[in-house]
């Protein structure tokens, strides 16, 4: 019994101590679960206070090393989509003209609120890189259906999502109930913003010190985030803080930029709570683009700038350097040298200027020629003229002669190969006399320009080559001849400093990896706002970026250009008289009177020298003389002839009687199928009308070929017709470089379409060959009609049918008549069976395709084209 007792107590003690080891066990779990959810609720409050309120920061090694760990690459097309409210819609175009600044490729689409994605693949593969919504509820908000696809092509494609908070949009505080772990809080007025130094987006933005200002605007977004996997990015405190509701604390940062790495989905996000306005969040967005895309759409963190300061000797007396401003300009240049490597104040003079100004300015001028070893130097003209105002070549030498002798007794340097034209003058639009004048007098090998291919948008400004001349597209700065008082800036003082901190022109060196500056010399007297301006601008972007500046003299920053950009070697002409300045800086003596109106593009052997015979009888309607040059065609916009500029182009025509009325136009049919045809001509002649010819592709083929038989072609004459359209790829070169030209001008479909991307179908006219053969006077009337030409030509009258030759000739008085010549309308031989049937093959679905063009377009169907489309069923 006793020991019944004493079990029965024992096994009361260890129920309770039991009981009391549960209950601890409960508050204690409780407590640090409580902790926990507090610490879980912003894990990064307490952290950011101390990697952005001054703490010591980590070096960038040891950031970049252990936390720049990009994602996975991503085998889509470099490709940007980008999803705005509207076609004009502020923050859309503001992305559009970030992502064109740096040279990215995209397509904007309207964010669709109900309805389909477009298409995010093709033969699959990915079409885009990254996934931009300007307004980040509508990706919310996606219904289910497409809110998946969405995110399984991110997932299969590692594909990021970049997305901004709209201000006043209450569809944020939805983020929550859509899965995400954070909340966000808007409308809100933010100060001391600082950039996290652990955050693995950054490349080109370095976290500096806290900005203790006020941020622009009082519609911010702060997010606070609920998940230790998530990042703030920018963080920043919330001012007024009493007004604010519970959640948001009085002197914690909050988060307006966001990094999700994708752990919960495999998605990578980043988040903006506001617009692009401010600068800090420019640039992560550009450090959020080159993340999410695995660094493929990206910069070099090089930066190559040059300073040019136009102007020497040249200005009115009292706006002009004198020793003091001298020696400022050389400790300057000194002081530059410590933050942009081998930096050198690049000089451009007009000699005839010299000691006209102040007996103080006439000191400074001897002191910079006392200094000359120091600067590098170009040309500008002796007598600062317009190079456009000079007739001929040799004047411009003369003056180029003055300027050089004047060089050479004074110490001038005279090997830079770099010379740029007051007012940009002659180098575009292109003055070629300026450029075979500065080769031989000076050896010019690179000059400058803001005009091309238009001074506006900045962003649009390229380079080109002509004439063995590298032209590099250069920056204005907000630095002008009248620009020389700090406190007279225009708009004020404030104007220049925002500029320099975030503004324009320390994005022009943020989106550009090369760019000259143009500065004059009264920029370096007077208030040297020259001087401040670029040392201010060196220490921004040292503060803030990991860019690296340096200088290279022109000739070596030329070459780097066009290694950088290979593709702007070719310049693409644009019409002069479409652009004010550059009508002012282009010869009285040209006129855009001789540009065409229309363009007869081919395709060859269809029928394009009976409509230029057709058109040439029209008294309204002009066409270039056939040149020897070309052999008759002018061939301007698919060949080298391009190279030789508009001015070449325009000598094959004649000056119009009547602007009004006359009709000038090319027929050249090549055009047709050039890759690069459709583009020079809409840059250079964006409201010409365009005329095509289509006959069946299987004949035009043959055509070809006999016509080579007929001008003795070695490879035609060797090989039957049927041996040249079915040669294999092991065939050889010369065999099927011949076959090219007889079958790819008949993929009718895509060198239509290729036009089509640069004209409107209002602006093409397409002409059934077979009916221009049989009925060319409704034909003509038709393409009267198209053109707008106000004088009708009766064609019935006018032309007349040859049965001897077998096609319709010229009418002229006393019953003769005027035909094409002996080469035309050559009797061949019937094609074979062979032929014809695999070129019927070969052509169906080219043909096929023709089919929907045409329909799309609301075209009628030629006869050939119906028939072949029969036997293909």
């Amino acid at each position: 019994m006793s020991s019944a007792r004493k079990l029965h107590r024992r096994f009361q003690r260890t129920v309770v101590l039991l009981a009391t080891f549960c209950t601890v066990s409960i508050v204690l779990s409780a407590y640090y679960l409580y902790r926990g959810s507090r610490q879980q609720s912003d894990p990064w409050e307490g952290a950011a206070e101390a990697a952005c309120g001054g703490a010591q920061l980590p070096p960038r090694s040891q950031v970049a090393a252990g936390a720049r760990r990009l994602p996975r690459a991503s085998s889509a097309a470099p490709t940007v989509l980008v999803f705005v409210e509207s076609q004009y819609s502020p923050l859309g175009q503001d992305i559009v003209t970030i992502l064109e600044s740096g040279r990215v490729q995209y397509r904007t689409e309207i964010a669709p609120g109900k309805g389909d994605l477009p298409a995010l693949t093709e033969k699959t593969k990915g079409k885009y890189i990254l996934i931009i919504y300007e307004n980040i509820s509508k990706y919310l908000n996606l219904d289910s259906w497409n809110r998946s696809l969405l995110d399984k092509y991110c997932v299969d494609y590692s594909v990021g999502v970049i997305g901004f908070h709209r201000a006043g949009d209450r569809g944020a505080q939805g983020f929550p109930a859509r899965g995400f772990p954070f909340s966000a809080h808007g409308d809100l007025a933010l100060t001391a913003c600082c950039v996290n130094p652990h955050s693995p987006l950054l490349r080109l933005t370095k976290s500096s010190k806290l900005d203790k200002g006020a941020l622009p605007g009082t519609d911010w977004t702060v997010f606070r985030i609920n998940h230790s996997a998530y990042q703030p990015v920018i963080l920043a405190k919330v001012k007024a803080p009493e007004t604010l509701s519970a959640p948001l604390s009085k002197g914690a940062l909050y988060a307006t930029v966001i990094h999700d790495p994708g752990q919960r989905d495999g998605i990578q996000r980043v988040l903006f709570g506001h617009n692009l306005n401010f600068w800090l969040h420019k640039l992560i967005f550009l450090d959020a683009v080159s993340f999410l895309s695995g660094d493929r759409l990206t910069l070099s963190l090089d930066r190559y700038i040059l300073v040019d300061i136009d102007d020497i000797f040249v200005g009115k007396e009292g706006t002009r350097m004198n020793v003091k401003d001298v020696q400022a300009l050389l400790d300057t240049q000194n002081l530059l040298r410590a933050q942009i490597t081998n930096f050198t104040f690049n000089l451009g003079f007009s000699g005839k200027f010299y000691h006209t100004g102040t007996e103080d300015e006439d000191a400074g001028d001897d002191l910079l020629l006392r200094s000359a070893t120091e600067f590098w130097w170009f040309p500008h003209m002796w007598s600062h003229m317009q190079p456009h105002l000079f007739r001929n070549q040799s004047s411009l030498m003369e003056q180029m002669a003055l300027n050089k002798k004047f060089a050479l007794e004074r110490g001038i340097p005279t090997d830079m190969g770099y010379a740029v034209a007051p007012h940009h003058s002659g180098v575009y639009p292109v003055h070629g006399q300026l450029y075979e004048a500065w080769k031989k007098v000076w050896g010019i090998q690179v000059t400058s320009t803001e005009e091309y291919p238009h001074l506006k948008p900045a962003r649009h400004r390229r380079g080109f080559i002509h004439r063995n001349i590298m032209v590099l597209p250069r920056q204005t700065c907000g630095l002008f001849t009248h620009t020389i008082f700090y406190q007279e800036y225009p708009g004020g003082p404030k104007e220049l400093d925002r500029s320099i901190q975030g503004g324009e022109l320390f994005f022009t060196v943020v989106l550009n990896p090369i760019s000259i500056f143009m500065t004059h010399l009264s920029n370096y007297g007077n208030d040297r706002l020259g001087s401040y301006t670029f040392v201010n601008l060196a220490n921004f972007v040292q503060s803030w970026t990991h860019l690296k500046l340096r200088t290279l003299p022109p000739v070596q920053l030329a070459h780097k250009y066009f290694e950088l950009f290979p593709d702007q070697k070719d310049p693409l002409w644009q019409n002069p008289c479409e652009d004010k300045r550059h009508r002012d800086i282009w010869s009285k003596e040209k006129t855009c009177e001789r540009l065409p109106k229309f363009l007869v593009i081919g395709p060859q052997r269809t029928g394009t020298t009976a409509l230029y015979l057709f058109l040439v009888m029209h008294p309204s309607i002009l066409s270039n003389p056939p040149s020897p040059q070309t052999l008759e065609e002018v061939q301007f916009f698919n060949r080298n002839n391009y190279h030789r500029g508009i001015d070449w182009y325009m000598d094959f025509f004649p000056v119009p009687s009547n602007v009004t009325t006359d009709f000038l136009f090319e027929k050249s049919a090549n055009y047709f199928h050039s890759e690069e045809a459709p583009r020079r001509a809409a840059s250079l002649l964006p409201k010409a009308k365009i005329i095509t010819i289509l006959i069946d592709p299987s004949d035009r083929a043959y055509s070809w070929y006999q016509h080579q038989r007929s001008h003795a072609d070695p490879v035609a004459l060797k090989f039957s017709f049927y041996q040249v359209i079915s040669a294999g790829p092991r065939a050889p070169a010369e065999l099927r470089a011949l076959q090219r030209r007889c079958l790819v001008p008949g993929w009718y479909a895509s060198h239509i379409e290729r036009w089509l991307l640069y004209f409107p179908p209002c602006q093409l006219l397409i002409i059934d060959g077979q009916q221009l053969r049989t009925d060319p006077a409704t034909v003509m009337d038709e393409v009267q009609k198209f053109l707008g030409v106000s004088r009708h030509y009766n064609y019935s009258e006018a032309l007349t049918f040859d049965s001897h030759k077998g096609f319709w000739c010229q009418l002229l008085e006393e019953g003769k008549t005027k035909c094409l010549g002996k080469s035309r309308g050559r009797k061949y031989p019937p094609m074979g069976p062979d032929s014809r049937a695999f070129l019927s093959s070969y052509y169906r679905d080219h043909n096929a395709e023709l089919c929907k063009l045409l329909h799309r377009l609301g075209r009628p169907l030629p006869a050939w084209l119906r028939q072949e489309l029969r036997k293909a069923r």
